[in-house]
């Protein structure tokens, strides 16, 4: 029976790859991929040559099962990534490690890169606790999620795309108070990578002044009691 490898592949400095993880991409007998032409730029760049096929949110739900039933009934070792980060987080892949599991296909995680950590760590808010929302909703029970959130003591990761990132922290804002202590982090491991700290009134005012650019995660200290 083959195996399926779950691989994290670089947010954005493609030196953070693992040694593990290109040994597993070179050895793998194909790979599936979040974007196909994505994951061909890092697979050029270390001189990999190994087939890579879709698979994502839009597709998977109908592939999943056969994809399966090839590892199953093959010796084939697949490698799973997704654009950048870990599959599963907030990106596709937990399906078909639910379905691996369940018809006994051997999963492995590889450890590696993911957004949340190192944002957490460099907002300088308390690490020892947290809950990652991923995603909010974006309309239907975005109010009543946040409303929960408000009395929640850890701190709290989001991710939001530039496009949100001012109307999600007035939200913020409006919900939990703007002397909330917070930080949003974009650009994580890039060029261009930076921290802003402060409470949500000060975020708010700085991302007015400066439009947001770049993949955010957003950070909100808990409620203190």
């Amino acid at each position: 029976m083959g195996m399926l490898y779950v691989v994290p592949t670089p947010v954005g400095n493609l030196e953070d790859i693992t040694m593990r993880a290109l040994r597993v991409l070179r050895e793998a007998d194909f790979i599936l991929a979040e974007d196909t032409r994505t994951t061909s730029k890092l697979l050029k760049h270390f001189e990999i040559q190994v087939p890579a096929y879709s698979h994502h949110k839009f597709n998977e739900h109908k592939t999943v099962g056969g994809l399966v039933e090839r590892i199953q009934n093959s010796e084939h070792h697949v490698a799973l990534v997704s654009d950048a980060g870990t599959p599963a987080i907030s990106d596709p892949g937990f399906l078909l490690v639910r379905e691996c599991v369940r018809n006994n296909v051997e999963v492995q995680c590889l450890p590696g890169a993911t957004a949340f950590v190192p944002a957490l760590v460099c907002s300088a808010l308390p690490s020892d606790k947290f809950v990652f929302e991923g995603f909010l909703p974006q309309k239907k029970g975005r109010q009543t999620r946040l409303n929960q959130l408000k009395e929640e003591e850890r701190t709290i990761i989001i991710y939001e795309s530039p496009y949100r990132v001012l109307k999600t922290l007035v939200q913020l804002k409006e919900v939990f108070g703007g002397e909330r202590q917070a930080a949003a982090v974009r650009e994580i491991s890039k060029l261009h990578e930076e921290c802003v700290r402060g409470t949500l009134d000060e975020l708010v005012a700085h991302f007015t002044a400066n439009e947001p650019r770049g993949e955010f995660v957003l950070l909100v200290g808990g409620v203190e009691k």
